[in-house]
C-alpha cells in the first residue's frame, strides 16, 4: 500500500490512531499522495495496520479536522493541497519575510503579555541580572489565515516598554523593533528540537493530541551584539518544514 509503510507499535505510549494519522502524514509529505487522490478504504487501511476500523476512522476524522483530509460521504476520503512552508533559519530570520513567495499574507497576532522576573534562563540569554523584569509575549504567526507558529518570547522591560503595544499595531517583530530604534538585528545562536504539542499550542495551531511540534529557542542580538530577544517558537511539523541556512 504505497506510502502507508511503517508498522503500528502497541504499548509505545502513542495511540494507535495517532500512529496512523502519522503515517499518513508520512505518505503526503513524502509526495506519495497527488492532490484530491482518494485514500484507501478504511477497511483496507483496518487490514494493513491490524487494527479495528474504529481506530482508523478516528486517524482519518483528526485529519479531516487539521484540514489535511477531505471526507465526502458516499465517495471515500480525500487528500487536500498540503504543502509544507518551507522556513528559514538564518542569521536573519525574519517571519514577515521568511514564507515570501509562499504565502500571500503574513502576521504575528499577540494573544497575551505579562510581566514577570527574568529566570537565570532569560536572563542569560538577554544579558540582563536575574530578578529583572521582562515583558513576555505570547503571540501566534499566521499565513493567509491559518497558524503556523506559535511563540512565547521575552524583552528587557526597561529597554523594550510597550512593546506589546507596538506588538498589536504592527503584527511584526521587525517593525516593533524599529520603534525602538533598532532598524535591523541578527540570529545569534538557535537551538533545534522537536516534541509532542501542549495543550496551549494544540488549542491555538489547531492540532490534535499527539501532534508534533518543532521547537527553536532562539537569541536575537543588534549588530554590535546586545541582546535584545529570547523566544521559544513552536511550528506545526504537518505544516511546516525548518531549512537551515549556510553562515550568512
Amino acid at each position: 500500500m504505497s506510502g502507508l509503510a511503517g508498522s503500528i507499535e502497541r504499548r509505545n505510549g502513542v495511540s494507535l490512531w495517532r500512529q496512523i494519522a502519522d503515517r499518513i502524514l508520512q505518505g503526503i509529505a513524502s509526495g506519495d499522495f497527488a492532490e484530491n487522490a482518494a485514500l484507501p478504504s478504511e477497511v483496507l487501511l483496518a487490514e494493513r495496520y491490524g487494527v479495528n476500523r474504529h481506530t482508523v476512522r478516528s486517524a482519518i476524522a483528526a485529519l479531516v479536522q487539521e484540514g489535511v483530509l477531505r471526507a465526502e460521504q458516499g465517495r471515500g476520503t480525500f487528500v487536500l493541497s498540503r504543502r509544507r512552508l518551507s522556513y528559514p533559519i538564518g542569521a536573519r530570520t525574519r517571519f514577515s519575510t521568511g514564507l515570501q513567495g509562499q504565502t500571500t499574507e503574513r502576521h504575528i497576532a499577540l494573544l497575551s503579555s505579562s510581566t514577570e522576573p527574568a529566570n537565570r534562563r532569560i536572563a542569560e540569554a538577554l544579558g540582563i541580572a536575574k530578578g529583572s523584569t521582562v515583558i513576555r509575549l505570547e503571540t501566534r504567526g499566521e499565513a493567509d489565515g491559518h497558524p503556523v507558529s506559535r511563540a512565547t518570547t521575552w524583552f528587557d522591560a526597561k529597554r523594550f516598554a510597550g512593546i506589546e503595544a507596538a506588538m498589536v499595531e504592527t503584527g511584526s517583530v521587525t517593525a516593533s523593533l524599529r520603534r525602538f530604534g533598532i532598524n535591523d538585528y541578527l540570529r545569534q545562536s538557535t537551538v533545534l528540537s522537536a516534541r509532542h504539542a501542549d495543550a496551549d499550542d494544540l488549542a491555538d495551531l489547531g492540532l490534535q493530541p499527539g501532534a508534533i511540534v518543532l521547537v527553536t529557542v532562539a537569541v536575537n542580538v543588534t549588530l554590535d551584539g546586545q541582546p535584545i530577544q529570547f523566544a521559544e517558537s513552536r511550528f506545526s511539523a504537518e505544516r511546516v518544514e525548518l531549512r537551515l541556512l549556510a553562515s550568512e
